[in-house]
């Protein structure tokens, strides 16, 4: 069981992950790889709201999700959109990528290559990731305007859909972290960590949510 002050403590960081964007039309969509075969949902529902004519899912394996989608994040996730109507004409498949930097470089070479013409992205993530996402996007492709998005549900809903409440909250914990320290390493831009995020962060770190840390 986790206690009722460690949930308190990851929702605060959950609502600072969301950036508050209102998603509009942009010349592609860009969805990260993940566990979550809910991003590639929400592209699609972005896709059937003619948000993007084209999408590009970029990700490989790691360890989360190695044994679930066996042939790399971005394959799973383009055959979720086929299966949900997307044409096959509308996707490229990156599937290189091992973080969310290189989603970012990768993406923007195989657009590149395409001949696309990009002018903004919509970025796509996992919810607790859009801040991150965002950051990184903003240090590696500056000149472009990025409009976060996700699947807009509470911590408890997505825990549920995950089902592995330990694991989204080391996740969680996870993200912060980079928040804090990538921009010092060149990864991402600087974006503010308000006081009550960064004690939350922690005090979920004190209690062990340190999986997905990297070192400091």
């Amino acid at each position: 069981m986790i206690p009722a002050q460690d949930w308190a403590d990851a929702r605060l960081l959950w609502d600072f992950q969301q950036m508050g964007h209102t998603p509009r039309p942009c010349s592609v969509a860009i969805g990260l790889g993940s566990h979550d075969l809910g991003v590639a949902d929400v592209t699609v529902a972005l896709y059937r709201r003619r948000m993007m004519p084209l999408i590009v899912f970029t990700g490989a394996t790691s360890r989360t999700t190695a044994d679930r989608m066996p042939r790399g994040e971005a394959e799973h996730y383009r055959e979720r959109a086929l299966e949900l109507g997307v044409p096959a004409s509308a996707v490229l498949v990156e599937p290189r990528a091992r973080n969310t930097g290189e989603n970012i470089r990768f993406s923007k070479e195989l657009l590149a290559e395409r001949g696309a013409e990009v002018s903004s992205v919509l970025l796509v993530s996992k919810p607790y990731e859009e801040r991150r996402a965002y950051a990184t996007a903003r240090k590696l492709w500056p000149e472009m305007e990025f409009v976060s998005a996700s699947s807009p549900m509470t911590l408890e809903a997505y825990v549920e859909s995950i089902g592995d409440a330990r694991l989204v909250l080391d996740m969680l914990v996870g993200a912060v972290q980079r928040l804090m320290i990538y921009p010092g390493r060149g990864f991402m831009i600087e974006l503010e960590v308000p006081g009550t995020v960064a004690e939350a962060y922690g005090r979920l770190c004190a209690k062990g949510f340190t999986s997905r840390l990297v070192p400091a």
